[in-house]
């Protein structure tokens, strides 16, 4: 790929992924060897010898979607519903980054030690090797297990693996215990997400605000549960009292989501509201499950969608340490091109979203490639990015 340039010109509105600056000025990206290098209007941008040019007719261009909790197996199919090709569906619904929180739904899936850094190791290679439809699925997530020493967990990074599968999940529930291991996985750069609520598959169990401040996890996965969600006035403990990601899922209570939502934005703390799907799942897989999670907390939150956007874009990238997430130069060329669904409601694609109603996907980009065009899963969007000058 070496100096492909990309440029996208013709865009009617870009999305930045960041809070402060959610909505940019400029009608043009360009992108060289899948990086972002220039952001504005066409006529002050080079965009001579492009070899991909899109066109984007008029459309919303935003950062690809993060889902920041996933449970994938191998490749691009998934035993727990028996279903394959979901991540190219999510591909189709924006998600371009998928943040693994666990490879659970493995069958004979190993629980001691040996065995489950062997097979974290293996996942963390076969989605680093193997891109499925070219998203970024970023896996190796173990789930740990009583027994488990600080040397496990140097040689895990040493190896590669860089995420916890969700705290909670094996043996280990208790916060002491939590605690300590949290702080190992840290200690080597592996950043860890706690299971919250009540127990979601057998051997799981209930995670209360008590254990989650204690453990002192990354991320607080799925605080809205996954599915059951804890009471409300935990909640807000959680929120308050604690300084970590709080991760609002698709799968979970979607009142809860809410109540952490405004909680944060209460506190002034919104940058640590992330999204996530939790599939797939007892629920199924949820091809547009971000799409929904940022059309429900911008309608029933009384948020502007432009905002929900970074939920799923800009907030993930910085807590998770990715470059990708954001429209700037120097970050990963990994697109979003949507619009207005046909016959929706409202003005423009932001006030529709606002509304509570999804908007129709035209075409993605990773790494600077376009990696599909009209979704086959959202509502057909009223005007279609192409690739061409015209």
């Amino acid at each position: 790929m070496s100096g492909t340039k990309l440029v996208v010109r013709n865009i009617g509105l870009i999305l930045s992924g960041k809070l402060e600056q959610p909505i940019l000025d400029g009608d043009c990206i360009v992108a060289v060897d899948g990086i972002i290098t220039a952001v504005g209007y066409e006529k002050d941008l080079d965009t001579a010898q492009a070899a991909t040019v899109v066109n984007a007719n008029g459309t919303t261009v935003a950062p690809g979607l993060i889902d920041s909790h996933v449970h994938p197996v191998i490749g691009d199919y998934t035993p727990r519903q028996q279903q394959i090709n979901w991540i190219d569906s999510s591909l189709h619904g924006g998600v371009t980054t998928m943040i693994s929180a666990g490879e659970v739904h493995m069958p004979g899936r190993p629980k001691d030690i040996v065995g489950l850094k062997a097979m974290a190791i293996a996942s963390q290679r076969w989605y680093d090797n193997l891109r499925p439809s070219g998203v970024k699925v970023l896996a190796g997530a173990p789930v740990i297990e009583e027994g488990m020493v600080e040397e496990d967990f140097k040689e895990l990074a040493d190896a590669g693996v860089k995420l916890l599968g969700e705290v909670g999940l094996g043996s280990v529930k208790a916060g002491d215990k939590a605690k300590e291991m949290v702080a190992w996985a840290r200690k080597y750069g592996i950043q860890s997400t706690i299971h919250t609520g009540g127990p979601s598959i057998p051997g799981s169990g209930l995670i209360d605000k008590d254990v989650v401040l204690e453990a002192d996890a990354d991320i607080i996965g799925h605080v809205n549960g996954g599915h059951t969600a804890l009471p409300d006035d935990q909640i807000t403990c959680l929120c308050e009292q604690c300084g970590r990601g709080l991760e609002l899922v698709h799968n979970g209570n979607e009142r809860s989501a809410l109540l952490a939502m405004r909680t944060a934005r209460e506190l002034g703390q919104e940058e640590r509201v992330i999204l996530g799907t939790d599939g797939p799942a007892g629920s199924g897989a949820q091809p547009l499950g971000i799409l929904r999670m940022v059309a429900m907390l911008s309608s029933l939150g009384d948020v502007p969608a432009e905002t929900a956007f970074c939920y799923a874009t800009g907030n993930t990238a910085r807590m998770r340490d990715l470059n990708a997430g954001i429209i700037e130069p120097g970050w990963s060329a990994d697109f979003v091109v949507m619009d207005r669904a046909q016959h929706a409601p409202g003005k423009n694609i932001l006030e529709s979203v606002q509304q509570g109603n999804l908007p129709g996907v035209g075409m993605t980009i990773i790494d600077g490639i376009v990696r599909s065009e009209r979704s086959r899963n959202t509502p057909p969007a009223e005007n279609l990015p192409f690739v061409g000058e015209a």
